[in-house]
């Protein structure tokens, strides 16, 4: 590998190390330049989310503050976020690689809806709940599963539609949804990383330097994140889910 395409596939990582720890969608980033230094498309999907999976949890360690008594919650969403990591990575080996590229974007255009108009449905929502507290429900779960399968099969803006579906579902801050978020992909990667060693080519040299640059990336990301006030934080997710759209359809 050439030395400028080992400089450029790292300094991808840590870009996408970044955003995915403060949004999502990294993979935006690192997939594309993989596919312009030759590498074919479920080559390059299987060796990015590899490569992504140290990024997660070092994201995870920079937001322990806000994942503070959280423990409970997790658990519960994390085996829906493995079961359908799981389905997705499957479904990226079995099925046509164009599969869900027609759908892709419809999918982040309803998750930013959902994200600019948290606040008044989950103010909506809220009598719904008991005793007026937050509750991982079924619909949360169901919502998890789905973005689970989504983030095994590609996994662009899967913490978009995370942020979305748990904000409509617990009366949380969003720094605390977002520490979760962390967790949730980072599973994803995981389970279907594993997956993907065991029955997939995986280029390993790009997985390594993403998988340093994103551990640089993912601390760079908490440091950064951490300090956004909600507002703020809500443009970023927009911002990068508008370049997702743009980048997917492009």
């Amino acid at each position: 590998m050439p030395l400028l395409h080992a400089l450029a596939i790292f300094a991808a990582g840590i870009a996408a190390g970044t955003i995915n720890t403060v949004v999502g969608s990294g993979t935006l980033i690192t997939f594309p330049v993989l596919l312009a230094f030759g590498y074919q498309p479920v080559v390059a999907n299987v060796s990015n989310t590899i490569g992504l999976v140290p990024g997660n949890a070092s994201g995870a360690i920079g937001y322990r503050r806000e994942l503070t008594g959280q423990r409970d919650r997790a658990i519960r969403l994390a085996f829906a976020s493995i079961s359908g990591g799981v389905i997705g990575a499957v479904l990226l080996l079995t099925l046509p690689a164009s599969a869900f590229k027609a759908i892709v974007p419809a999918f982040i255009v309803v998750a930013l809806a959902l994200i600019l108009l948290q606040k008044r449905l989950s103010a909506a929502l809220a009598s719904h709940r008991r005793d007026g507290r937050e509750h991982v429900g079924p619909v949360a779960l169901a919502g998890v599963f789905g973005a689970g399968i989504y983030g095994g099969y590609f996994g662009a803006a899967q913490g978009i539609m995370l942020l979305a579906i748990l904000g409509l579902s617990l009366s949380e801050d969003l720094q605390r949804l977002n520490a979760i978020k962390i967790v949730l992909v980072g599973l994803v990667n995981l389970v279907s990383g594993v997956i993907f060693v065991f029955a997939a080519h995986v280029a390993w040299l790009p997985v390594l330097l993403i998988a340093v640059g994103s551990v640089i990336g993912g601390v760079l990301g908490a440091r950064v994140g951490r300090r956004l006030p909600d507002p703020a934080l809500r443009l970023v997710i927009v911002a990068v889910g508008i370049l997702a759209i743009v980048r997917l359809l492009g």
